[in-house]
């Protein structure tokens, strides 16, 4: 009897093992490097312990006009970020994986007014992604579509 139970012990941790690593997987779709449908910018999004977080890692104008130097977050609430460079700056932060093609629970920031919105992000196909940044309930929010930039590979 005891190795029976052990044997059904061993197939039920088996078998969610197996789920959370395929699961795994799937969430980690979204890694990659995306553009907003504006293409003035380009986020890379990574895994960071079981989040997701999206840095911008390009800009279509990185220097600002009016300085001469590279772009800063200016329009940041708190005055001790304005000096902070966008390139580089992380605009997505803390999502979830939560149920085929989705992750939520997360924040995006919007550097042109410098307002953070809740988010959902949802993959409508492996290179594209339907991004929702809202106030409150989804309702009230605006949505974009990011593609999926291919990123040549390096010849050896």
């Amino acid at each position: 009897m005891k190795n029976m139970m052990r044997s059904f012990l061993t197939v039920v941790l088996i078998s969610f093992t197996s789920l959370i690593m395929a699961q795994d997987g799937e969430a980690d779709r979204l890694v990659g490097v995306w553009e907003p449908s504006h293409g003035k910018a380009k986020v890379k999004i990574e895994k960071i312990n079981d989040k997701y977080y999206g840095k911008i890692v390009w800009l279509r104008e990185p220097i600002d006009p009016e300085t001469e130097k590279p772009k800063v977050d200016k329009n940041n609430p708190d005055e001790k970020m304005r000096s902070t460079p966008l390139r580089g700056y992380r605009i997505l932060k803390d999502f979830e994986y939560t149920d085929k093609d989705t992750w939520t629970e997360g924040t995006i920031y919007d550097p042109e007014n410098g307002n953070t919105y809740n988010c959902t992000i949802k993959m409508t196909d492996e290179n594209t992604l339907d991004i929702r940044g809202y106030i409150g309930i989804s309702t009230f929010g605006r949505s974009d579509v990011w593609k999926r930039l291919k990123i040549p590979s390096r010849k050896k």
